[in-house]
């Protein structure tokens, strides 16, 4: 995966430094860029500059880049970096997100509050416009924008395996194993989606569209690599991963119904398919044996699991509230080609 095009002076500056030789980096000062494009930033989550630098230092701890030394991952330099960007998109959401104040540490109230914040809601969504209305082109752009997180489907949330014990360890390892196709690799959801990307006639490569998607997207890519590398934020990331379940299913049948209402065939939407009984499941494993029984055990992390929920799906709403205005208006959902 080739490093993406820097879109302003502190992914510039990231990508100077990562492009460098660790032992001899190039005489930049990150940490003082990173200060300078947070406090000047108007608003954090769609600064295309500060989220693409952050997906790059996220990057790095994932499969990298070509020609990139692997140790930048812990250069105490980069981490310095990371540090002050993370450090302001975490409190960035904390104070836009509303979490659920009223919720016990009991693994039916947290559980109840989870299906309560992910209900389905009658208004406009991405899933039931394209059932119903998106074009072929607006297909390929739906694909493009899940690229970047379906082709590493799982892997954010695989880092808090480690970080569990007992009943929530158990069922984070068995949503995991599905969403990794139970030890069969043509099974493997981000296979899948690959598939789903070439019966379109899109190059289903490891990060081929960076260039393409919007601060919005990598926004809600950067929130599950934040909560899923910090230990600290294991409650979060169970949240997380809850809100992500169970929000799924029903999109996915109707992301399903929009691709086989062009034409394509059952290959093409087994991805889809697929995750509409697995994920029916998965809700019920994370909302209760994941989420609920760690609010359990971990009366303190109460807090932040409704956080990873409510973040999940404040940032979902707004990216999907920036695709829906661009087609509906008759533009691209996507950042201009280069």
């Amino acid at each position: 995966m080739k490093l993406p095009s820097p879109r302003g002076p502190l992914s510039d500056a990231v990508r100077t430094l990562v492009a460098s030789p660790v032992d001899q980096p190039a005489d930049v000062r990150a940490p003082d860029v990173a200060r300078a494009a947070v406090d000047a930033t108007t608003d954090l989550l769609t600064d295309e500059d500060v989220q693409l630098a952050l997906y790059v230092m996220n990057e790095l701890a994932y499969r990298g880049f070509d020609g990139v030394d692997d140790d930048w991952e812990w250069d105490p330099e980069l981490l310095r970096v990371r540090r002050v960007v993370e450090g302001a998109f975490e409190e960035d959401l904390r104070r836009r997100v509303e979490v659920p104040g009223d919720v016990a540490p009991e693994r039916g109230a947290v559980a109840a509050a989870l299906f309560a914040m992910t209900a389905p809601s009658p208004g406009p969504s991405v899933a039931r416009y394209v059932a119903k209305r998106a074009t072929r082109e607006q297909l390929e752009e739906f694909l493009v924008l899940r690229s970047i997180y379906q082709l590493k489907e799982a892997d954010p949330h695989t880092w808090a395996i480690p970080r569990l014990t007992g009943k929530p360890k158990a069922a984070l390892v068995e949503i995991q194993a599905d969403e990794y196709g139970g030890g069969d690799a043509e099974r493997m959801h981000c296979e899948l989606f690959a598939s789903t990307m070439r019966g379109v006639g899109l190059d289903a490569a490891y990060g081929a569209y960076v260039e393409r998607i919007p601060a919005l997207t990598l926004a809600a890519l950067n929130l599950m690599s934040l909560v899923g590398l910090h230990r600290r934020l294991r409650g979060a990331t169970a949240g997380h991963l809850a809100a992500f379940e169970m929000t799924s299913s029903l999109p996915n049948r109707l992301y399903g119904d929009g691709f086989r209402r062009h034409g394509f065939d059952e290959a093409t939407t087994l991805y889809f398919d697929e995750h509409v009984e697995a994920d029916a499941v998965h809700e019920q494993i994370a909302g209760r044996d994941l989420a609920g029984e760690l609010a359990q055990q971990e009366p303190e992390l109460c807090h932040d699991i409704l956080f990873g929920a409510a973040a999940c799906l404040y940032l979902d709403d707004l990216a999907g509230e920036q695709t829906l205005t661009a087609w509906t208006a008759g533009a691209s959902a996507l950042r201009p080609a280069a």
